[in-house]
């Protein structure tokens, strides 16, 4: 085949640097986003904080005559910067003229005294044991730090160190004691009851009842540190010990014959017992303390919902005149094409960022007005509402709406929201009308709310009382939409009154 040149002529999409920027910029959590313009300020010089009192609008204008002036050859911004070195005095001069100690309005002790007053007391309701903890600590750690207290002699420490080793996060046992007797090299002649009574140690570290085989055991060994006064111990500890696979069927009636009790006192047994953690290794969280930061505030005022931005989720950049003002336009030394580069770098990054508002701050509106009724009556008023409604009463894509709705969240009266929590699906009313399924998770919620405990709601039950409200809803609909909700099932429900 010979080699030979064609021209042809054809459409193309290309995405654009700026392009990519900006839909990095708006698929980006609050968080991530201010990471990312702290980065940008960090090396991009061009880049600055705009105070409050500062104008982006001035600051601009500053920029474009500051490179007007730079058109002569010398930029005015270094003219200056002669002048002022021209004036300035020797260094010898200036640093003789500073005393020896200068004259201070305050002292250690006032800055001491203000700091520490600051900070709030265990005793006050002010006082978060989160806000104190810079990181989070695993279970295993907690533990180790404990047995590096306790007193043991060199076996004994190293068998309940592969106890802590074997237990989950959750604070069970993970392995049997017959596995870790022998998972020990048996030149160490460490025997069986070595371990039992190693295990009754480390079942005395924080939290109780860390270190248990099996729920019942981790529920006797939080009984066993209750005050011996306590009303009804003697008896849940033989619930827990004996009968706890009825109270986990709930089977009341099984129990009061098995136990000769009451139903009063089953209640108050059953009421200890719910005291309890039945995960006892939950209790130590190893996970950053997660934050939500809304992106947009709805607020009402004068009888109207207004929708704004929230001015604390990303500080106000501008051009940096004097840095702009180094730039020569006809000068293409390697210094001068950084600070175009950089200046040229800056205003993209400005330019995305205030197409990211924009977009986020029309799309929010949009939603504020669809889901009016949401605002002024609750979910139970939510519409249904797809992506594909927003994007074209906005005139972008699906997709684009998709990014802007992701990790954005929405302050409202009603609490703080996804974007996405105000799109649902829709299911058809006896009417011939449509209602959202958020609206009939709000309605499943507030029937279980208002149920007999004794007596709760089945799902079919639920579905019938939907139907008289005119909304037609299977029983396997009714049984998805109520675990999405976290709604145990009517049997697990089932309480004693």
């Amino acid at each position: 085949m010979k080699a030979s040149l064609v021209l042809k002529m054809g459409q193309q999409l290309t995405m654009t640097p700026q392009l990519q920027q900006a839909i990095r910029l708006l698929q980006m959590s609050t968080l991530d986003l201010q990471e990312e313009i702290q980065e940008a300020l960090e090396s991009n010089p061009m880049l600055e904080r705009q105070e409050d009192g500062d104008n982006a609008d001035s600051s601009n204008e500053r920029t474009s005559k500051a490179q007007e002036n730079s058109s002569g050859g010398q930029s005015a911004g270094q003219d200056e910067a002669a002048s002022s070195a021209e004036n300035q005095p020797d260094s010898t001069d200036w640093t003789e003229q500073i005393p020896n100690e200068l004259e201070i309005d305050t002292s250690w002790e006032d800055i001491y005294q203000s700091s520490a007053s600051n900070l709030p007391s265990s005793n006050s309701e002010e006082w978060d044991f989160t806000s104190t903890t810079s990181a989070g600590i695993d279970l295993q750690t907690h533990l180790l730090w404990q047995l590096n207290l306790a007193k043991m002699t060199d076996s004994d420490r190293m068998i309940a160190t592969v106890i802590i080793d074997s237990i989950g996060n959750d604070g069970y046992l993970q392995e049997s004691l017959e596995e870790i007797h022998a998972s020990f090299d048996p030149m160490q002649h460490i025997e069986m009851d070595e371990v039992e009574m190693v295990l009754k140690r480390v079942q005395q570290f924080e939290p109780t009842g860390i270190a248990a085989r099996n729920l019942s055991e981790c529920l006797l060994l939080q009984l066993q540190y209750l005050p011996r006064e306590t009303a009804w111990l003697a008896e849940a500890k033989v619930l827990c010990k004996e009968h706890l696979e009825l109270l986990g069927s709930r089977d009341y009636n099984q129990l009061m014959r098995r136990m000769r009790i009451k139903e009063e006192a089953l209640k108050e047994i059953v009421q200890l017992i719910q005291t309890l953690n039945p995960r006892p290794g939950s209790v130590i969280e190893s996970k950053e303390p997660e934050y939500i930061v809304p992106d947009v505030i709805v607020r009402k005022a004068n009888n109207r919902w207004i929708v704004e931005l929230n001015p604390e989720i990303a500080p106000r950049l501008g051009v940096n005149a004097q840095y702009a003002s180094f730039i020569q336009r006809a000068d293409n030394s390697a210094d001068n094409t950084f600070l175009r580069t950089q200046l040229q770098e800056a205003r993209w990054f400005i330019k995305s960022l205030q197409s990211r508002n924009e977009t986020l701050l029309k799309v929010a509106t949009q939603i504020l007005d669809y889901q009016r009724g949401f605002f002024d009556y609750g979910p139970e008023a939510m519409k249904p509402l797809v992506l594909a409604e927003i994007a074209e009463v906005v005139g972008m894509h699906e997709s684009t709406i998709s990014r802007v709705t992701t990790q954005k969240y929405m302050h409202t009266p009603r609490g703080i929201f996804e974007l996405k929590y105000f799109f649902s699906s829709h299911v058809s009313t006896a009417q011939g009308g449509e209602c959202s399924s958020t609206a009939i998770r709000a309605i499943i919620s507030k029937l279980v709310a208002a149920e007999n405990p004794k007596k709760p709601l089945s799902d079919s039950k639920i579905a019938a009382l939907l139907e008289e409200q005119g909304i037609q809803v299977a029983r396997r609909t009714i049984a998805k939409y109520r675990e999405s909700l976290g709604i145990a099932s009517s049997t697990e429900r089932k309480q004693l009154l």
